[in-house]
This record gives C-alpha cells, sequence and structure tokens, in this order.
C-alpha cells in the first residue's frame, strides 16, 4: 500500500527549497539558544533560592545571638539556680551563655548545610556544557560537498569564472 522508504519527513523534506531548509535551520537554532538561557535562568533561580535560604539562617543566628541574649541569659541564668539548689548566680549566668552559643552554632550549621547545597548545585556550568558540546557538534559537522552553480547574466557558472582566473 505504501512505500516503506517514503516517510512524511522524507516527502516535507524534498519538497522544501534550499531557502526554507536553511531558514527551519536557523530557527531551529534559535530556539535551542533561547531553550538552553531559560535553562540557565531555571538553574540560577534554584540555587538563588538556596543561597537565600542559606543567608537567612545565618541572619536569624546573628538575630538570636544578639537580641535574645539578655534576656533568655537572665531567665536561664534563674531557672538553672532554682533548680540546682542554689549555685552562684555567676555559674548559672556562664551556663546560660553556653546554652545560646550552642542555639546560634545549630543556625549556622543550617546555613552552612544550604550554602554548599547552593554551590554543588554548579547550575550555570551544566548549561554551559551543554552549550559547548552542542557547539562542538555543530563545529564538527561538515556539509555535504556541492558544486554551486550561480549563473550570471552573460551564462558563465561562478565555476567557470573562477576556473577562468585561476588558469590566467
Amino acid at each position: 500500500m505504501s512505500d516503506p522508504g517514503n516517510t512524511t519527513a522524507n516527502a516535507v523534506g524534498a519538497d522544501r527549497s534550499l531557502g526554507q531548509l536553511v531558514a527551519s535551520a536557523t530557527a531551529e537554532m534559535s530556539a535551542l539558544v533561547h531553550d538552553e538561557i531559560a535553562l540557565a535562568k531555571a538553574q540560577l533561580r534554584q540555587d538563588a533560592k538556596k543561597a537565600g535560604v542559606g543567608g537567612a539562617a545565618f541572619t536569624a543566628a546573628g538575630a538570636v545571638l544578639i537580641f535574645s541574649l539578655p534576656m533568655l541569659s537572665f531567665a536561664l541564668a534563674y531557672f538553672i539556680r532554682m533548680w540546682s539548689g542554689g549555685w552562684d548566680l555567676a555559674y548559672c549566668f556562664l551556663l546560660s551563655f553556653a546554652a545560646n552559643v550552642i542555639v546560634a552554632g545549630l543556625l549556622a550549621l543550617i546555613g552552612v548545610i544550604f550554602v554548599k547545597k547552593a554551590k554543588k548545585g554548579k547550575g550555570p556550568q551544566k548549561t554551559v556544557a551543554s552549550a559547548k558540546e552542542t557547539a562542538a557538534v555543530l563545529g564538527n559537522a561538515k556539509p555535504h560537498p556541492r558544486r554551486v552553480e550561480l549563473t550570471k547574466g552573460s551564462g558563465s557558472t561562478v565555476s567557470d569564472r573562477v576556473s577562468d582566473k585561476v588558469s590566467v
């Protein structure tokens, strides 16, 4: 019923002129470049979001350490004194300070983890490598050798004129 060698793609490609094929290839290359740029932007957004969370955790650690130290220190020191049965108030304040430093250290650790995840993402580097790979493939592609016959008003072709100049 149908010829297996005559696919729709072959039929469409055979009917298209060289200009249409070049225009189609140019449009596809443009779409590829736009897609690569969109991918790079999406990966940058992900990495920026992770870095933002890490920065917010560092900010929270600093805020906890600065703003809550006086109130937490007093409350915790008096609680330790009450719980211990009468330790010296200086030791109670020292333990209270140590507890606040531990909380700030945990928040800083969370910040470090998120920043490392953002660095590990390497989103733009993946896209750049993909674009370089595409360029390398396209750079190694060799067109099919064809003789271009352009006619001028006098009836001579470009290859005739070139051979005339070479023989002179």
